[in-house]
């Protein structure tokens, strides 16, 4: 082979080795970023799951309120 041939096959498998590297690089920040995102993702689970049993225990709250009111209303009504 030919100094030339060679140093242009240096510099192909420096750009590889660069390449790599950047790629690399991009791969560890990405995964952080889905560490990230996955963490955020778990907290928005479990602030709806809270959200989801907050409504559903003011459903109940309603309910009991509603039947509260319908007994108090049958109780004035039977006095008339």
């Amino acid at each position: 082979m030919s100094l030339e041939m060679l140093e242009k096959l240096e510099a192909k498998v420096q750009m590889a080795v660069d390449t790599i590297s950047l790629l690399q690089m991009e791969i560890e920040e990405l995964k952080e970023q889905n560490d990230s995102l996955s963490t955020e993702a778990q907290e928005l689970r479990s602030g709806r799951e809270a959200l989801e049993q907050d409504n559903e225990k003011l459903r109940n709250d309603h309910q009991a309120w509603q039947e509260r009111v319908r007994n108090l209303l049958g109780k004035m009504d039977s006095v008339e």
